[in-house]
């Protein structure tokens, strides 16, 4: 089969090389699991993050490697155990980012925690924007909000941020985020009830004079993690969570993790319960997302669509950050 592969650590748009003989995973299969011809894959700054790291990448992911962890496909072939789906059905999924195989490639396969069954008509493009942001969104919001709760997620226009506004409304919270003024029209469309423009000033003074009071903070930044969770005794809940999901793989950001964990409150650490986040896949979470999105309840935002031969420029596109939605590359054609 074909497959997008990196041999070694380095940068992605020069590592990466386009294979035509890479070996097809096929049946036998183990429990739970399913054979998927890729459909389109979404690309995630993960996707290229972690291999550019040098020595630390061949600790934590297994080369060669096909990147990508987020796809929509048409199963193949499943598993003797496997009821929820057969072949010809169409899924979402989320493969283990640190093994070789990845959404770059013409099949996969799926263990059952990390797909979710889709109509058989759905849009797969919308499909594959969906699993590692929509999980992400899902596993920081649900455990900790009940209807009517306040929530504020900082970062509110990133690929994160856009499905925790979706997903927090569609769990019955008043949302407010933060964001540039270039992205307020969105946020709002996608129902966010108030907004914090941080390029209008300070965002703690800003939360700080707002009066408002959260039942949960979601930090999809991660950079401003020293001054808002310090300060989030004034807008957050004795209770409530702050859940950082930002954050680059450097000293500075684990040392800011470090000292809000560990400085108590008295000394200038923040008050409130910090819980920092990896995402996991869940298969019940991702049947839930395929739900809402099946539903119209939630939708993946796209910014930019690349044919399989050109996966290298769509990198090259995720790397500006500059995009207001999903990347996705189309793997093969849906018949």
């Amino acid at each position: 089969m074909k497959a997008w592969q990196i041999a070694a650590p380095g940068t992605i748009e020069n590592s990466l090389k386009l294979i035509d003989n890479a070996t097809k995973p096929a049946p036998p299969l183990k429990k739970g699991q399913i054979l998927v011809e890729v459909i389109s894959a979404g690309l995630n700054p993960a996707d290229y993050k972690t291999v550019e790291m040098g020595f630390l990448s061949k600790a934590i992911l297994s080369f060669p490697k096909t990147p990508g962890m987020d796809l929509s496909g048409r199963v193949v072939a499943v598993a003797d155990d496997v009821t929820d789906v057969k072949a010809g059905d169409v899924v979402l999924a989320r493969v283990d980012p640190t093994k070789g195989a990845g959404s770059l490639s013409q099949y996969v396969v799926a263990e059952r925690a990390g797909y979710a069954a889709l109509p058989g008509d759905f849009d797969m493009d919308v499909a594959a924007g969906a699993p590692t942001t929509a999980l992400t969104a899902y596993q920081t919001i649900k455990p900790y909000v009940e209807t009517g709760s306040k929530v504020f997620i900082n970062g509110g226009s990133g690929g994160v941020g856009t499905f925790g506004i979706q997903i927090a409304k569609a769990l019955g919270c008043y949302v407010a985020v933060s964001c540039s003024t270039t992205k307020k029209e969105l946020c709002e469309k996608l129902g966010a009830d108030e907004i914090f423009d941080y390029k209008a000033g300070d965002l703690v003074a800003q939360l700080k004079e707002s009066g408002k009071v959260f039942d949960l903070i979601v930090d999809n930044v991660g950079s401003s993690l020293p001054g808002l969770y310090q300060q989030s005794k004034h807008y957050l809940k004795p209770k409530g969570a702050y859940v950082l999901v930002g954050g680059s793989a450097s000293l500075k950001s684990a040392r800011n993790v470090a000292v809000a964990k560990l400085v108590p409150s008295f000394l200038g650490g923040g008050r409130n319960k910090l819980v920092t986040y990896m995402t996991s896949n869940n298969h019940d979470d991702l049947a839930q997302i395929a739900q809402w999105l099946g539903e119209g309840k939630v939708k993946t935002i796209i910014d930019a669509t690349f044919e399989f031969e050109e996966a290298a420029q769509a990198f090259v596109h995720l790397k500006k950050g500059s995009s207001s939605g999903k990347v996705i590359v189309h793997v093969s054609k849906k018949t």
